[in-house]
């Protein structure tokens, strides 16, 4: 039996539809019991289905270096392992 844990740790493999068939059968299980997993799923690729249709924007140069910053930041907050 999934647990949602490990179902949101394989949500790209169920989302993928290259993925091996037994793992999808398995994953969707899974998603067919849980309402909470299925409303992530169906969430996930409502928005994959808008961004499909944007096209790219380019990040203002000052909005790009906050977030490297931010992004540098919290990596050097990670414990090293």
């Amino acid at each position: 039996m999934v647990t949602c844990k490990q179902f949101l740790q394989e949500l790209n493999d169920y989302l993928d539809p290259n993925v091996d068939a037994e793992i999808k059968v398995h994953l969707a299980a899974h998603v067919n019991k849980c309402p909470n997993c299925f409303v992530i799923v169906d969430t996930t690729l409502k928005t994959l289905q808008v961004y499909k249709g944007m096209q790219p924007q380019a990040i203002p140069e000052d909005v790009q270096s906050r977030l490297w910053k931010a992004i540098e930041r919290k990596m050097a907050e990670r414990p090293k392992s």
